[in-house]
């Protein structure tokens, strides 16, 4: 058995069930070892970004890291917008990059790169000098670490960068997994100390991120909001929210940091749970970019690598909630909505039309603000742009429906962001994807548009409207998407957005919307 085998063997022992890959040259000996390894499924991307893009939504809708396939630096590179993102978001994945043979190297060949300098910018753990001997050693090394969860911003992305010579040298054979590490338990003292502000009488939010918005953690949060009358928050773009009708109801911070200010600007006392404090998205002038109101206290209750479900469970049962009735988003009927396209009537319609259990992932600003309208009409999963690289919603969909076959999939995706990476309507028809795309056709960078206007700039130049204007010429998504093995439609009215958005949901595999409006220009 060569090192590639070995590893490929090991990564499928470990779990990893998809190897989402765009290989060259140096990777051969792993597609050999992936057509010998039918245990992983292998899937092809057209691009690097949506290889991790794709791994992303797998990892955040299973909790298991799925693997990529990429060629040397340059591969790495073209992936890393989405490995942005991914790590944002915590997913856990394990990039293989391959090589020149370490001897190789110093010939200074076209390809030649500095691929750890590049991998340790969205890796909490990297490897380059793996021999055939130790490579499935380091396969299931790589996979603990994306399990383990990490302090601060470092994500859970392992980057394993192995030489040809290491894939096709003989090996030992594979590795046995190791074992999974578990989050560590804040000590009784944070679960006093959070007790005790509880019960002082202040106004007060439980500020719930990563581990602290997964089902179970939501559940105990609900019971001490409950007991207590604080507030549950999430941030503005967390990594996966289930949500719907029968779910714990958690307010969704805005964008803007004034509308962060005074959304909660009654609260004295915030308890971070699982995160950081919010944070303007950016600086603006005069603007404070740690988004606290005056007069309020901030305290933890766990850090993003602590067992926030154990926490909250344990502060639950302090205080005497674990009998508590939770509020829960209710079930409201959407009327179907009516005329030409507009921002309210698109949201509207998508709101109505939805499907039970769908996974929704959004890269565009009118996604985002879809959000609270849909939480009382059907269940679902919410996948947001942690990272703000836009290009990740038609990638991490792709992922989600891999991973989540039986379930239904909206990408609300933005025009200017779907450019970004539109081969993923290519993996999606390949693979036969339940992916329902509605696609924003403002032809603009419209939250450029906006922040320039912020700037209190009232009349926007010929140069400067150029750089933010996506039309001359107008991009056709359905012809493109055709072209690429995707039926669609589009849509002029409500009432043809709901008619296409419920014959997506209804016909197997992918298919594609292009909402067009006066008001979206």
């Amino acid at each position: 058995m060569n090192g590639a085998t070995a590893l490929i063997e090991t990564l499928a022992d470990c779990g990893i069930e998809y190897c989402i890959a765009n290989p060259g040259t140096s990777e051969m000996h792993l597609v050999q070892a992936l057509d010998s390894v039918p245990r992983m499924k292998s899937v092809l991307a057209l691009f690097e970004g949506v290889c991790t893009g794709a791994a992303d939504g797998v990892g955040r809708m299973t909790g298991k890291p799925a693997a990529t396939l990429l060629h040397l630096g340059p591969g790495l590179a073209n992936g890393i917008a989405n490995l942005h993102n991914a790590r944002r978001a915590n997913t856990p994945m394990v990039n293989i990059v391959g090589n020149h043979p370490h001897y190789h190297i110093g010939f200074d060949a076209p390809l030649t790169s500095d691929i750890e300098t590049l991998a340790r910018n969205y890796s909490c753990w990297v490897k380059s000098c793996s021999t055939s001997g130790s490579l499935a050693q380091d396969g299931a090394d790589a996979v603990s670490a994306s399990l383990r969860s990490h302090g601060g911003s470092a994500g859970q992305i392992s980057t394993l960068i192995l030489g040809a010579d290491a894939a096709w040298g003989e090996s030992p054979g594979p590795a046995p997994p190791n074992s999974i590490p578990a989050r560590a338990k804040v000590d009784e003292q944070a679960i006093e100390n959070i007790a005790g502000l509880l019960g002082n009488g202040q106004r007060t939010a439980l500020l719930l991120e990563h581990h602290g918005t997964t089902p179970a953690a939501l559940e105990a949060a609900g019971r001490i909001a409950a007991k207590t009358g604080c507030r549950l928050l999430n941030g503005t773009f967390p990594a996966r929210v289930d949500g719907g009708p029968g779910r714990i109801a958690v307010e969704r911070l805005p964008y803007f940091p004034e509308q962060v200010l005074a959304e909660i600007a009654d609260v004295k006392q915030l308890v971070i749970v699982g995160g950081n404090a919010p944070a303007s998205f950016f600086a603006y002038k005069g603007v404070p970019g740690r988004l606290i109101p005056e007069n309020c206290a901030v305290s933890r209750l766990t850090a993003v690598e602590e067992d926030a479900v154990d926490a909250l469970e344990r502060l639950a049962e302090r205080i005497g909630a674990e009998k508590s009735q939770p509020n829960r988003f209710d079930h409201r009927e959407i009327p179907l909505p009516e005329g030409p396209l507009n921002t309210r009537n698109i949201i509207q319609g998508i709101a109505a039309a939805m499907p039970e259990d769908v996974i929704v992932c959004t890269d565009s600003g009118g996604g985002n603000a879809a959000y609270p309208y849909c939480q009382n009409t059907a269940t679902n999963s919410w996948l947001s742009l942690t990272g703000g690289a836009i290009g990740q919603g038609g990638p991490v969909s792709t992922g989600a429906a891999l991973a989540c076959p039986d379930r239904p999939v909206l990408a609300l995706l933005g025009d200017g962001g779907a450019a970004y990476t539109n081969q993923s309507f290519w993996t999606q028809a390949r693979e036969g994807l339940n992916v329902t795309t509605l696609i924003f056709a403002n032809r603009t960078y419209n939250i450029l548009n906006v922040e320039y206007t912020r700037l209190g700039i009232t009349e926007t130049g010929d140069i400067a409207a150029s750089l933010f204007d996506i039309g001359k010429p107008d991009i056709d998504w359905v012809q493109m998407a055709a072209s690429m093995g995707v039926p669609g439609g589009k849509a002029d009215t409500a009432e043809e957005l709901v008619t296409l958005l419920q014959r997506g949901y209804r016909e197997p595999g992918p298919f594609l919307i292009q909402a067009n409006g006066e008001m979206q220009r």
